[in-house]
C-alpha cells in the first residue's frame, strides 16, 4: 500500500487547456500541469490515429487525360474528405455488414465522376465533379480568404484540381472512400500540421541591465533574431514583448557574455505547460481533431489498464488514468 501511495503521488496531475485562438481549420491553445510525454503523445494521436476517410479504391471506366490510371487513383487518395462521422464508421476490415468489401455505408462511401471536354478551352477536372452517395461526406472546399481572413465569398470556392481535359478527351470513374488513420497512409492524416512548444519563462536582471547604455540596450534587444524584447520609450527600460517569440536559439544570452554581463537574462523551459497549434486538412475542424485525440488516448489507457497481463499493476493504472482525464478538466 506503500508503494500505492507513493506512485498516487507521483502521477496523478490535474492537466488543463485553455483555448487562445479558434477557427475551423486552426487551433492553439495552452496544455498545462503535465509533463511533455503526454503533450507528446496528444501531438501524436492527433497526428496519426484521428482517423478520417479517404479514396481507397478507384475503379476507372475510361481515362484519355495525359494522366495515366495509377497517378489519377493516387490524386484522388490525397483530396482531404469531409470526415464528420469517420468516429462513428467501421474500418473496412472489421464489417461484418460487406464482409469487408466496403460496399456499405456502415464503412464506405460511394464517389461517381464523369467529366468530359467538349470545346475547345481546356477543362478543369475538380475534387467538385466527384459525387458523393452520402451528402455529409464531400471532399473539403478551397475558399480564397479575404483580406481580413474573417470574410468568405462563396463565390470564390473552387476545387481541387485532378486533370486537365483537352477537347474529345473524358474522364468516368467510381471511387470508394473507407475510414483509416495516419498511421497506415498520410492520406487519413487530418493534421496539416501539429506542433507544441515549451512555455518560456523570462527574467531579466534589472540591476545589470541598468548598468547599460541606452545604445547597448538597444544593439542587446536586436540581437534576438525574434521580437522577444522591446525598449520602453517612455522609461528606457528592456520589456519582455513577446516571450512566445523566442526560439530557444541562446542568442541573446550569447551576446549578454560577450559584452562582459553574463547573467543579464534567464531563459528556462516550463516543463509542465505547453502552447500547441492544430492545423487542419479541411477534413475535420480543428476543435474537432483536439476532442477526438482525447478520446482515443482515454479508450488506449483503459485498454492497457483492462488487460489481463496488467491486472496486478490495477492501482498503478487507475493512478495513471485519473493524470489522464486530469480530474474532468479540459
Amino acid at each position: 500500500m506503500e508503494g500505492q501511495g507513493q506512485m498516487s503521488s507521483s502521477y496523478q496531475r490535474f492537466p488543463t487547456i485553455k483555448i487562445r485562438e479558434l477557427k475551423d481549420d486552426y487551433m492553439k491553445f495552452e496544455l498545462k500541469n503535465t509533463d511533455p510525454s503526454i503533450a507528446n503523445a496528444l501531438r501524436r494521436v492527433i497526428i496519426g490515429e484521428v482517423p478520417t476517410i479517404a479514396i481507397d479504391l478507384v475503379e476507372i471506366e475510361s481515362n484519355s487525360s495525359v494522366l495515366n490510371d495509377e497517378f489519377l487513383a493516387h490524386r484522388l487518395g490525397l483530396i482531404p474528405l469531409i470526415s464528420e462521422r469517420a468516429m462513428e464508421m467501421r474500418f473496412s476490415r472489421d464489417c461484418d455488414t460487406c464482409d469487408g468489401d466496403a460496399q456499405c455505408h456502415y464503412c464506405s462511401v460511394e464517389f461517381k465522376l464523369n467529366v468530359k471536354c467538349d470545346s475547345d478551352q481546356t477543362l478543369d477536372v475538380t475534387s467538385l465533379d466527384l459525387v458523393s452517395s452520402d451528402m455529409r461526406e464531400n471532399p473539403v472546399v478551397a475558399v480564397d480568404r479575404a483580406a481580413d481572413m474573417n470574410v468568405f465569398d462563396p463565390s470564390e470556392q473552387r476545387g481541387i484540381i485532378i486533370v486537365k481535359l483537352r477537347r474529345g478527351q473524358e474522364l468516368r470513374l467510381r471511387a470508394i472512400a473507407r475510414k483509416g488513420i495516419g498511421k497506415d497512409h498520410a492520406k487519413w492524416s487530418p493534421a496539416a500540421t501539429v506542433t507544441f512548444m515549451y512555455e518560456p519563462d523570462i527574467h531579466i536582471n534589472e540591476n545589470l541591465m541598468e548598468t547599460l547604455t541606452l545604445d547597448e540596450k538597444r544593439e542587446w534587444v536586436e540581437s534576438s533574431p525574434t521580437k522577444v524584447f522591446e525598449i520602453n520609450p517612455d522609461t528606457q527600460q528592456v520589456e519582455v514583448a513577446d516571450a512566445e517569440a523566442y526560439s530557444y536559439d541562446d542568442e541573446v544570452i550569447k551576446k549578454a557574455e560577450a559584452m562582459g554581463k553574463p547573467g543579464l537574462v534567464s531563459i528556462n523551459a516550463k516543463d509542465d505547460s505547453f502552447i500547441f497549434t492544430i492545423e487542419s486538412t479541411g477534413a475535420l475542424r480543428a476543435s474537432q481533431m483536439l476532442l477526438n485525440a482525447i478520446d482515443i488516448l482515454k479508450h488506449k489507457l483503459e485498454t492497457v489498464r483492462l488487460s489481463p497481463e496488467t491486472e496486478e499493476d490495477d492501482a498503478q493504472f487507475i493512478d495513471l488514468e485519473q493524470h489522464m482525464r486530469g480530474g474532468g478538466g479540459r
